[in-house]
């Protein structure tokens, strides 16, 4: 899903989120449930941006936006095998980046610290998304996403004293113990441990994202650092990048459109209206989100343990936003 960049406190690390994002994709997104960008230029965008979601309900444009994020890692689970899973990050970021700075029109001249910073931003946005791709091409959606989810859900319990937060971290650790155990149905540890390290590279991120989301308004700073991160996929991702059929093209740009303009869009109307824990609680709901888009529009299997496992994430997820 899009996850959100801004100077809020990292208790509360869902007004930072982001994704989505893998999903990243990992995913990643743009603005706090209560920031007000400065100047004409940013105003405008969020305006443009904002109608998309006419008079919705504000929790079903944020469910609506976490499904475009999935769907979007549906379709490049397509792209795998016919361009490579780097060239496919390499796609999405671009595409999705591009997409975006015709929407934030960003102000490129900045100075040098800024411009380190975001080349930091896009190397772990790189990093994010090519992990939890490779994990996607390995284990199933929902698994995938669950893991790494963990990420974020460290970052916002790690900033918590409270002795009943010790009840989340052991809820969290339960779940992801028995997509890894013998109950596992045979997942690929690799695709484990690569959706774990996309859970790092988001944590990592959203420290990043914080600084980043400082020094440029609204969604430059990530519409920047996605071409960042797509430039710097380009030697790993060119061989497969030669190899693009003709008819993928529509593919690749549904990709950019699924994976980061629609759920920017989507999430930037409901960020208008909701609050910071109802957007946390709601960001929850994306392990389950994901899981059902894996077994409907992938066909992948679903058994009962993937089930208890999403749902002990999913419910400390939701417990650690009540506590903060």
């Amino acid at each position: 899903m899009i996850r959100a960049m801004a100077a809020s406190p990292l208790r509360n690390w869902r007004s930072v989120w982001t994704p989505t994002g893998v999903q990243g994709a990992p995913r990643p997104a743009l603005a706090t449930a209560h920031s007000r960008p400065s100047g004409p230029a940013s105003e405008s965008a969020v305006a443009r941006v904002a109608r998309l979601g006419g008079g919705l309900p504000a929790p079903l444009l944020m469910v609506a936006a976490m499904l475009s994020f999935q769907l979007g890692a549906a379709v490049a689970t397509g792209l795998f095998d016919r361009v490579g899973v780097p060239a496919t990050a390499c796609f999405r970021l671009g595409v999705g980046g591009l997409l975006l700075l015709a929407i934030s029109r960003p102000n490129l001249r900045r100075p040098a610290s800024e411009l380190v910073w975001l080349g930091a931003f896009g190397a772990e946005l790189a990093v994010m998304n090519l992990a939890f791709y490779e994990a996607l091409s390995r284990i199933p959606l929902g698994v995938a996403v669950t893991v790494e989810f963990l990420g974020p859900l460290s970052v916002s319990l790690m900033q918590s004293r409270r002795l009943r937060d010790v009840l989340w971290v052991v809820l969290a650790a339960l779940g992801i113990a028995i997509f890894a155990g013998p109950t596992s149905q045979g997942l690929d540890p690799a695709g484990i441990g690569l959706a774990a390290l996309a859970g790092a590279g988001w944590a990592a991120y959203i420290f990043t994202a914080q600084r980043v989301g400082r020094a440029w308004k609204g969604s430059q700073g990530l519409a920047c650092g996605m071409v960042v991160s797509a430039i710097l996929l380009i030697p790993f991702g060119a061989g497969g990048a030669g190899s693009v059929a003709a008819g993928s093209g529509l593919e690749i740009v549904a990709l950019g459109v699924l994976s980061t303009a629609l759920p920017f869009s989507l999430e930037m109307a409901a960020l208008r209206t909701l609050t910071a824990r109802a957007y946390g609680v709601l960001a929850s709901l994306e392990p389950a989100i994901a899981t059902v888009v894996g077994v409907a529009a992938l066909g992948q299997s679903l058994h009962a343990a993937d089930v208890v496992a999403t749902l002990l994430v999913v419910t400390a997820s939701v417990g650690a936003t009540f506590d903060t």
